[in-house]
């Protein structure tokens, strides 16, 4: 039986969720999960199930797939009573497999400056909506104003859309893309109608958000045309030998986006050191671009700015170095914390 301690650190996982992450962005998802952080009985019954149905967001996401109303904490409390195990089973199925596309948004910049063909791996790939950033158009609004980009074939269906505080993040170019390929646990057919609907249901509620989902659809729409290969593995298994199949004459960059949280710090430090020795092994030339939450790498913990105001942003490192604040959503990218 789940004991006190597990209760009380799931009460702070959700007490944080809503007061740092969804603060300002989602105000039902805030309202819930300090609610359940609250809840003089939730704790103790996630506590009860494995670590992974214990986050926010499949917990939300599961009872919506089941029908929950989005209404406010105690109604949504009284549903969650009448419909536990169905949410349960749902939540075993599952995972909090989010994809946003607009996340490229906050990769470009970095893509953008790499001369030559490029080959990208993604770990923790959903269905691989990260892996077409040059198939995507993007609206970036810069000191110097409002900067357009587009695919080098033409207007794309799909609009993401990155607010910069330095007119040097503007990418210049689309990045050239000769391969791409994803690392999942359990990967997610673009072509599968369901499929997308979960992913749909993972993005928050409320007026704000729903420009995510339409954009959600259209990004699955573009990689269904052309579906990525996503390999079916463990990420610290797999990593070195999909990164050994890329193109030798193109510069491989591996890149994932809130994926580590979902790993324990002895994973963590083990993934970080499979990435700094990731060139030797496979005999090339490596970037490794990471948008993860403060406190992922004390490494990178290391290099950040006193109080640095991470609040819904991500630290993208470039080769565990920190270079930029990423927004989670990818809405915001800010070089400015770490310029000299």
């Amino acid at each position: 039986m789940a004991g006190h301690d597990d209760a009380a650190r799931i009460a702070a996982i959700y007490d944080d969720f809503g007061r740092r992450w969804a603060h300002g962005t989602s105000p039902l998802y805030e309202e819930w999960s300090i609610g359940v952080g609250a809840d003089p009985e939730l704790p103790a019954l996630l506590a009860g199930l494995p670590r992974r149905q214990q986050q926010p967001n499949l917990l939300f996401a599961a009872a919506r797939w089941a029908g929950a109303p989005l209404a406010s904490f105690p109604e949504w409390r009284e549903w969650l009573d009448a419909h536990w195990g169905e949410v349960v089973e749902i939540g075993a199925s599952r995972a909090t497999q989010t994809n946003e596309p607009n996340r490229c948004a906050t990769f470009l910049p970095q893509l953008s400056r790499i001369d030559g063909p490029v080959a990208l791996l993604e770990v923790g790939t959903a269905a691989g909506l990260c892996l077409y950033p040059d198939r995507y158009g993007y609206t970036y609004d810069a000191p110097s104003g409002v900067h357009r980009i587009e695919p080098d074939a033409g207007p794309s269906p799909v609009r993401l859309q990155c607010r910069v505080d330095d007119d040097a993040s503007v990418p210049a170019r689309m990045p050239r893309v000769a391969w791409r390929r994803g690392i999942d646990l359990s990967p997610i057919d673009v072509r599968d109608a369901e499929a997308v609907d979960w992913l749909a249901t993972l993005i928050w509620p409320g007026p704000d958000h729903d420009a995510r989902v339409a954009r959600l659809r259209a990004a699955a729409a573009v990689a269904a045309s052309d579906p990525p290969e996503i390999l079916r593995g463990d990420l610290l298994e797999t990593v070195t030998d999909a990164a050994a199949t890329a193109p030798a004459d193109a510069t491989l960059v591996v890149f994932h986006s809130a994926v580590l949280l979902y790993l324990d710090a002895d994973g963590r430090e083990r993934f970080a050191s499979i990435m700094r020795g990731l060139g030797d092994a496979v005999g090339r030339t490596v970037i490794w671009l990471s948008n993860e939450t403060v406190h992922t790498f004390p490494a990178v913990d290391a290099q950040l700015p006193e109080n640095l105001d991470s609040a819904q942003r991500f630290v993208q490192t470039r080769n565990g170095v920190p270079i930029a604040l990423a927004g989670q959503h990818g809405a915001v990218y800010e070089t400015t914390p770490f310029r000299a």
